[in-house]
């Protein structure tokens, strides 16, 4: 096999096309499983060089522990009789994102309705407050502005914001 060169994203082309086909063979399996779980959905999958798939569940009122452990021993299962890689030659991680990790998806604005979230736009501004309402296209927070902290309903497009994080509020 020749590699070739890439993008500064993937510096080795091949590498990321053979990567890409397997993340969507991984997401179709998932999916698979996933009708079995309907208050759970896949946020993202990614895998590293040394095949360490970490896959993403995240569900409308969280996901319990044993629901990734079993779901994790599904996919594994199909993972190892697909043979995708040689020699069944891999790992895997079943979790669900961290606070720390950006909403992705349509369905977690929905899920975090009512919770404190920072918005950083795509020109750098960073907006903090209540998100309030999720729409197809754009989500509404309410701030609280100046010195008397008086509340303010923001509308923010979704094609405007670069990521979302909630805030861990004590």
């Amino acid at each position: 096999m020749i590699l070739t060169k890439g993008t500064s994203d993937c510096p080795l082309r091949v590498f990321c096309m053979a990567n890409e086909q397997v993340i969507k063979t991984i997401r179709d399996m998932a999916e698979g499983l996933l009708v079995e779980y309907p208050d759970n959905f896949l946020v993202e999958i990614k895998i590293k060089p040394t095949n360490n798939i970490k896959l993403f569940l995240d569900g409308d009122k969280g996901v319990p522990v044993a629901t990734l452990v079993t779901f994790n021993r599904q996919l594994y299962a199909l993972l190892e009789t697909a043979n995708i890689f040689p020699d069944n030659d891999f790992s895997l991680e079943v979790s669900s994102p961290g606070l720390d990790e950006p909403l992705k998806l349509h369905r977690q604005y929905l899920k975090n309705i009512g919770r404190k979230v920072e918005v950083t736009l795509l020109d750098g501004a960073v907006k903090e407050g209540i998100l309030q309402a999720v729409t197809e296209d754009s989500i509404t927070i309410e701030e609280t502005v100046g010195k008397k902290k008086e509340k303010k309903s923001t509308d923010l497009k979704l094609n405007e914001i670069k990521h979302t994080k909630v805030c861990i509020v004590f």
